[in-house]
């Protein structure tokens, strides 16, 4: 129960929670800056994501009170091997840092989805709300580095890379894109919505899942080739395991469901304007970033089992809370028929 294994279910699954509470919120900002018009289909249903953060926020304080559980490197030993940590990289900091951090993102995040509501009620409301919608690409990206780099990058301290926040920003906002798919369509179907969604919506969606799945290969291959090709041992070790040891079915379907499907589908016209084509490729990408979590937290050394029954409570439980939450903001904001 409490092996090093099971645990990381448990990290992997809070870092897909807190990217799909955060998401919703950036996609509407990034289309308002931009100018898409198609942000009024969507933007209603997306800030509906907010209703995570309580999740994600009670998983964070279970993961640190899980200490060396959650963070193997915790009293300078990795895995039985004596690593030196910098003096600032400790339990207390990295907790004050991740609630603080936390806090003020949703504090902000907040008074976005406030000020788009009363967005268009006057020239100063308008003013107001492109103010805070200018400030969230920022907090998204700093915010989303430090998770990536706490939760992920150094839990083995002796590896790091520049592009990693980078890189887990792209593969995360790309996996918020395919649920987004799913989701709209699931409602559309069931018939759920007060407004429909309208179908040229999934063209959009699977336009951006396209792009996301170029700089996804992008951020990934540039930090694999820059490893490869310094062939420094330290740096090497975590990869090599990863696509060698015992994840490494884990990590080939990774690259097959989050770059080859999706690339070799979506790069036509044809299956972008198939709204059934657009939900397979998007059930990909979401399965291969769940594989792709789950072997960059567990798989620090390449070593390890895989836990199936803790996949399947985790995902269960995490699954059903997450789905109330979700509901209950629907109902409270009239977006779908009682």
């Amino acid at each position: 129960m409490f092996s090093y294994s099971n645990w990381s279910v448990l990290t992997a699954s809070f870092v897909v929670v807190t990217y799909l509470a955060l998401s919703g919120v950036t996609l509407c900002s990034v289309l308002y800056l931009v100018g898409a018009k198609w942000r009024f289909q969507v933007r209603h249903l997306a800030v509906s994501l907010y209703a995570l953060f309580p999740l994600a926020f009670v998983l964070l304080l279970i993961l640190l009170a899980g200490s060396q559980h959650t963070f193997p490197w915790i009293g300078h030993v990795s895995h039985g091997e004596d690593v030196h940590m910098p003096g600032w990289y400790t339990l207390p900091l990295l907790a004050a840092r991740e609630v603080l951090g936390m806090l003020t993102i949703i504090f902000v995040w907040r008074m976005f989805i406030k000020r788009q509501e009363v967005s268009e009620r006057s020239e100063q409301d308008r003013a107001k709300f492109h103010h805070v919608a200018c400030w969230i690409p920022f907090f998204t990206v700093l915010y989303c580095t430090m998770v990536a780099w706490d939760f992920e990058m150094t839990l083995k301290p002796s590896w790091h890379s520049a592009i990693y926040g980078m890189y887990n920003l792209v593969s995360n906002f790309g996996m918020f894109l395919a649920f987004m798919v799913i989701w709209i369509y699931a409602l559309n179907n069931g018939n759920k919505l007060v407004k429909r969604v309208e179908e040229f919506v999934y063209n959009y969606l699977a336009q951006m899942m396209l792009a996301f799945t170029l700089l996804w290969m992008y951020t990934f291959f540039a930090q694999y080739l820059t490893m490869w090709y310094g062939n420094i041992g330290e740096e090497r070790d975590r990869i090599d395991g990863m696509q060698d040891g015992d994840y490494g079915v884990l990590w080939w379907s990774m690259v097959a469901m989050k770059f080859v499907i999706p690339f070799v589908t979506l790069c036509f016209p044809i299956t972008r304007h198939n709204p059934q084509a657009t939900l397979a490729v998007a059930a990909c990408i979401i399965t291969g970033t769940l594989f792709e979590r789950y072997v960059w937290v567990a798989g620090i050394n390449g070593t390890g089992s895989m836990p199936v029954l803790a996949f399947i409570v985790v995902a269960a439980v995490v699954g059903v809370i997450g789905f109330m939450l979700v509901r209950g903001a629907l109902r409270r904001n009239q977006l779908i028929k009682v």
